[in-house]
């Protein structure tokens, strides 16, 4: 039944099945009125089912909901809910008739939104012509339109670049500030980190909740960084972060080395491996594993099911200023390489004078916000695009079947068959790259079967003749990595791989993408997901079609510095920093300001009237993120061409 105090929010108990499937198993949570709840988990893990069930778009079987009714909440699903055959400003007016606005006020709240988002420009454009992280813009700004009590959002964020988020999250934060309570389904453990409160859920069942703080406090065991993963059982327990690994110890353990000190990505993954553990616990005498009766939730295991090489991973790279990386270990050949190549379309220059180069032995992660031209640069270096100047060299040559079919490529839409398995899919792919069969090698480079390419059988795992399109997203990124690797490609191109996947399925993926590098190959890594970029060798930022950046993540940041303000009543801080129009930013309890001085940040606190209570602690510098420090980067490009 449906609840309506004027308090709080949330669910009790909630329990929900779609035919055999336990969508939902025993989940409770509180949203709490001017605080922001994220919902974490991957694909499958029931994010959207318990937000659907918060918003009264499903009845669950059992438990209660406590929401303010369907006048007083807003909702953003997982596809955006804009009309695509509407403008920005027609989707709008749609909403407003549909929550009973007055007219004029209803007018005047979708320009201020529009404007906050920076979609004014925009509000006589079809919803079907906008860029990804504009569609999701207008959605969140939609649901926000009749300042509802309860703001429901079906991850706002996922495959929104870095730019566009720091936009939803400020728009997010304010309706927190207004008094809204918010809650927000992720899989992003960056968002998360922004939160007041974290629910963790997987295959349906609760594993954490608290704020973050408490989630890490709360951590069963040890963790400890080691440069190997650990041979035998301990294996189990490692995953790769960055250049090393972590391994968890259970409590009352012993444990080589000294502990580290975890942090969220380390806590959720954790709870992740005790509850895998529970459930080969429950499967070795013979009990029911999962909500489904299945063997654990998918992404769990790796996907070659192993726990990784018994080499270090791949050689820290150094970085010329203009993207080119040394030679690394495994010598000087370049696998893919970019001489001074625009491309233009028409009276559109996508990509101007860039310069990079991809060798063996490392992993290069491409980033940047929609159309700073990564994908034209990735299609020009594949061969499906020429470039209108500049040379492009796949392989040593010039793009061209025989080079591609020496790459492995996982592209965002993932390039597989819905309607075939995933042993149908392996199979075509093998045909296409004649795998199994005789082909030119590159010098010095031996015929391998490495840990690091998928077992079939693991990707294969459950009923085999299921067609991909019916699949967990988890699995389905699987076996596009298994498809991609089959025919032990020279170099890997993949675009967005993990997006979509909890934090041990992914930390799975990219162990997968290290151990082929590190037998040989080259991988080129586009992604929006800042912490992924802690997984690659070196990085090259790119805006406005050019690269402004390129390096390791730590030569990126160097001693670039934000103002972090700790109030007592952060809303109010917030709210005051906005309204003097500096780019503030919510951080769990905390602001962060990047690009302003302490001293304007407390000349603009100062301000507040005595009765608005901020209560501020203290205001003070701290090193800038790598997240913090592309939006400087990517704000400078568009100024300096705006200037031009």
């Amino acid at each position: 039944m449906i609840r309506r105090p004027a308090a709080s929010f949330g669910a009790s108990g909630l329990r929900l099945r779609y035919g055999d499937t336990l969508a939902l198993d025993d989940v409770s949570l509180t949203v709490a009125a001017g605080q922001v709840t994220a919902v974490v988990g991957g694909d499958g893990a029931g994010k959207t089912s318990l937000l659907r069930c918060l918003a009264g778009a499903v009845r669950p079987d059992a438990g209660d909901v406590r929401n303010p009714g369907s006048l007083r909440l807003g909702y953003l699903p997982a596809s955006s809910g804009v009309y695509p055959d509407l403008t920005v400003a027609e989707n709008l007016a749609f909403r407003a008739s549909a929550y009973r606005m007055p007219g004029d006020t209803a007018t005047g709240r979708a320009d201020e939104l529009m404007k906050r988002a920076g979609l004014s420009a925009a509000r006589d454009r079809l919803a079907g012509q906008l860029s990804g992280g504009m569609r999701q813009k207008l959605g969140v700004i939609a649901a926000l339109l009749h300042s509802p009590e309860l703001l429901i959002l079906d991850e706002p964020s996922t495959g929104v670049d870095p730019v566009s988020r720091a936009d939803l999250w400020s728009l997010i934060a304010s309706a927190a500030a207004g008094g809204a309570a918010v809650i927000l389904a992720t899989t992003y453990l960056d968002d998360a980190q922004r939160a007041n409160v974290v629910l963790v859920l997987e295959a349906g069942r609760q594993l954490a909740a608290g704020s973050p703080a408490e989630i890490v406090a709360a951590m069963p065991g040890s963790v400890v960084g080691t440069a190997v993963p650990p041979p035998g059982e301990a294996g189990l327990h490692a995953w790769r972060r960055g250049a090393s690994w972590r391994v968890w110890y259970p409590p009352g353990a012993s444990y080589p080395g000294e502990r580290i000190a975890p942090d969220l990505q380390d806590a959720v993954t954790v709870v992740a491996l005790a509850r895998d553990d529970q459930d080969r616990e429950s499967d070795m005498h013979g009990q029911p594993t999962g909500p489904s009766g299945q063997s654990g939730p998918s992404g769990q295991s790796g996907p070659s099911g192993q726990s990784g090489p018994s080499g270090q991973s791949g050689p820290s790279q150094q970085s010329w200023p203009d993207g080119l990386g040394r030679p690394s270990e495994h010598g000087a050949r370049t696998l893919a390489q970019s001489v001074g190549v625009s491309c233009v379309f028409g009276a559109v220059t996508a990509v101007r004078e860039v310069s990079i180069q991809v060798r063996p032995g490392e992993i290069v992660g491409l980033l940047g916000a929609n159309g700073a031209g990564k994908t034209t640069l990735i299609r020009m270096l594949l061969g499906l695009i020429p470039p209108t100047t500049g040379q492009i060299l796949l392989l040593g040559e010039r793009p061209s079947r025989a080079t591609r079919r020496r790459i492995g490529y996982v592209p965002q839409g993932l390039g597989l068959y819905d309607d075939l398995t995933v042993a149908e899919n392996l199979e075509f792919a093998a045909a296409v790259f004649g795998a199994g069969t005789t082909r030119q090698r590159a010098p010095g480079r031996p015929r391998r079967h490495t840990p690091g390419q998928p077992d079939q059988a693991a990707v294969l795992s459950g009923d085999p003749a299921i067609p991909v399109g019916q699949l967990p997203l988890g699995v389905q990124r699987r076996a596009a990595f298994a498809e991609a690797l089959a025919h032990q490609p020279e170099l890997l191109i993949l675009d967005e791989p993990t997006s979509g996947v909890d934090p041990l399925g992914r930390a799975r993926l990219w162990q997968t993408i290290a151990e082929a590098v590190q037998a040989g190959a080259g991988a080129l890594v586009s992604t929006h997901y800042m912490e992924e970029a802690g997984e690659c060798d070196r990085l090259i930022i790119m805006a406005d079609g050019q690269v402004v950046a390129a390096g390791t993540a730590s030569e990126i940041v160097g001693a670039a510095q934000v103002t972090v303000v700790d109030a007592a009543n952060w809303a109010v801080a917030f709210s005051e920093l906005e309204r003097a129009g500096l780019p503030v930013a919510l951080a769990g309890q905390t602001l962060r300001v990047p690009g302003v001085s302490t001293d304007d940040v407390e000349r603009v606190l100062a301000a507040v009237p005595a009765d608005g209570k901020a209560e501020v602690d203290r205001v003070y510098q701290a090193p800038a993120t790598l997240e913090e420090r592309f939006f400087d980067l990517t704000l400078a490009a568009g100024r300096s061409r705006a200037i031009a």
